[in-house]
């Protein structure tokens, strides 16, 4: 019986011996969730020291019983397996290509500490605090809880942390309702005066980072040299050196040798230098990221790029002014919104298990109008439909204008003779002496309406000038009384009816009218010149004046008004006779 018991203690202590050298992998910190730029540590648990890892099935080069890595992408997704004491265990590694839910980050200071130092580190949530805790995660221990210091309010939280013994910890939060959870921070110790402070987070590719050479207690650095992987990059003057528009070609170990002073306990102190400890920056492409558009005026629009089908609702962030401290979560979850205020406006997409990147900042200048669009285009309208309107009206006005007047040229030109366009360029008045007469004007004369307009006066520069000679005789005053019918026609017109320069004093009777007179009016209508033909009384030496004159009586017209006027001065001719 005895013996029967030994043994089965025995087979049980073996059975619990091998249990306890099963090889395991383990992770720390325990995430729910791994996001881009986490740092995580793998750990092969069990006996012996033959130690492989494989990546995806592939054996890889690490030997060590933990593989630590740094600012993960979703290009390191796959399966991580260790074999130690021919057992084997593996640990399936998914990077979420998002941004956890809610934002750690440093308050003060760098992430490179001195021995007994700590850091303050400030929680940012959407939503309410409570349900949120933190924690720190020593790799290779278990962590730790954190106190929370919440700030009334507001949905801020500080966080002291602290390395106590340790060389390196990454802390964390999260909600123990939902399983959200925050990005982890990692702070770094130093025992030396210089330190390298870095960005505490991976950089993003594209965004600027700035190394700073710092010495503990306060020293003043006068003078700082930057290297990467150990050669001498760049060197400055004060202890601050600034990479812009980042790539992952400057990837590495960083570190500065500073010459400095402790000028602030006395002017006169001595110069020293020191070395940093390296430090890595690590550039990655980042999560996927989101962009705000102007749709109109105030309507605002979060664009997201290459998002997952998962994400379908969004959050919206107001700042009202770039020197603000609030910076206000927005109710709005639609891919589009109304920007009610002025301020800069950011947004990022929620795809259920994480965020995209926050978008860049848009100023959004000024305040929304309801139905602005409708209105200008409205206004647009109306102002073409004015102008088509007065196009219209100018196009139908010219049109209406131009017929009339082409309806008097027509007519003007229905008169034989069709010369009485060079009249319209001395005046108006006489053209219409000229122009088609009506049966009651033919009937009393054509002339008796500018002989109303025009002084009787005007009329008599028809007589002879002083060059005419003496030989004139009776015939002017015949002619004279001929010229009576053009009471109407202007004095420039009568002026061209004297005698041309160098005519001499023996021209006989009448000649002045012939030569001088007739000359000018070449270019007028038959029938102007049909009224200067001579009476039935003319004189002999009259007759001999005509004889420039008759090539003009060739031509006629027909029902000619100007014979009746003829007539009535021959009438007042022989009645002057008669007495």
């Amino acid at each position: 019986m005895r013996v029967s018991l030994v043994i089965l203690s025995v087979l049980f202590t073996l059975t619990r011996e091998d249990e306890g050298q099963k090889t395991t992998v383990s992770y720390f910190p325990t995430f729910p969730q791994v996001y881009v730029g986490d740092d995580l540590s793998l750990k092969c648990n069990g006996i012996g020291e033959s130690i492989k890892w494989y990546i995806n099935g592939s054996l890889d080069s690490h030997k060590n019983s933990s593989m630590f890595l740094t600012a993960l992408t979703p290009e390191k997704n796959g399966n991580y397996s260790c074999e130690r004491n021919g057992q084997n265990d593996w640990y399936i590694l998914t990077v979420l290509e998002l941004e956890p839910y809610a934002q750690l980050s440093l308050h003060t200071g760098g992430s490179v500490i001195a021995q007994g130092d700590g850091r303050n580190l400030e929680l940012q949530v959407d939503d309410e605090l409570k349900g949120w805790a933190c924690f720190a995660s020593r790799f290779g221990d278990s962590g730790y809880k954190l106190g929370i210091n919440r700030n009334k309010g507001t949905n801020r939280a500080l966080v002291f942390a602290e390395l106590k013994d340790a060389h390196r910890a990454s802390f964390w939060c999260l909600n123990r309702k939902n399983k959200h959870r925050s990005n982890a921070v990692t702070l770094k110790m130093t025992e030396k005066k210089v330190m390298l402070e870095a960005s505490a987070d991976p950089v993003m590719q594209g965004e600027p980072v700035a190394l700073r050479c710092k010495v503990w207690g306060g020293g003043k650095v006068e003078e700082a040299e930057f290297y990467r992987n150990q050669k001498k990059i760049h060197t400055v003057k004060d202890d601050t050196y600034t990479l812009t528009n980042v790539t992952q070609q400057i990837n590495g170990q960083y570190s500065c040798h500073a010459t400095y002073r402790y000028s602030h306990i006395s002017q006169q102190a001595a110069l020293q230098q020191g070395d940093s400890d390296p430090q890595d920056l690590t550039v990655i492409a980042g999560p996927l990221t989101t962009s705000v558009v102007q749709i109109s005026h105030n309507n605002l629009q979060c664009l997201c790029h290459r998002c997952y089908d998962s994400c379908k609702t969004y959050r919206w962030y107001h700042t009202p002014s770039e020197n603000s401290n609030i910076h206000k979560s927005l109710s709005e979850t639609g891919q589009n919104i109304n920007a009610m205020e002025v301020g800069l406006y950011r947004c990022r997409a929620d795809c259920g298990n994480g965020l995209t990147r926050f978008s860049k900042t848009y100023n959004h200048e000024g305040k929304p109008v309801v139905g602005n669009n409708l209105l200008i285009w409205l206004m647009l309208f109306l102002i073409i439909l004015g102008v088509l309107i007065i196009v219209l009206v100018v196009l139908k006005y010219r049109k209406r204008r131009g017929s009339g007047i082409g309806a008097v040229g027509e007519g003007k030109d229905k008169q034989p003779g069709g010369d009485y366009e060079q009249l319209k360029l001395k005046d108006q008045a006489v053209y219409h002496t000229l122009g088609d007469a009506t049966d009651q004007d033919k009937a009393e004369g054509g002339y008796e309406a500018l002989q109303k307009s025009r002084e009787e006066a005007v009329y008599h520069t028809v007589v002879a000038g002083e060059g005419q000679g003496k030989g004139q005789g009776e015939g002017q005053g015949e002619g004279q009384g001929a010229y009576e019918a053009l009471k109407s026609v202007k004095a420039e017109v009568y002026n061209t009816l004297g005698p041309s320069k160098g005519q001499s004093e023996g021209q006989g009777e009448g000649q002045g009218e012939g030569q001088g007179a007739y000359e000018a009016l070449k270019s007028v209508k038959a029938e102007v010149y049909n009224t200067l033909g001579p009476s039935k009384g003319q004189s002999e030496g009259q007759v001999e004046g005509k004889q420039k004159t008759d090539d003009y009586e060739d031509v006629t017209v027909e029902e000619n008004p100007y014979e009746e006027l003829k007539g009535e001065k021959q009438k007042k001719k022989t009645a002057k006779e008669a007495e």
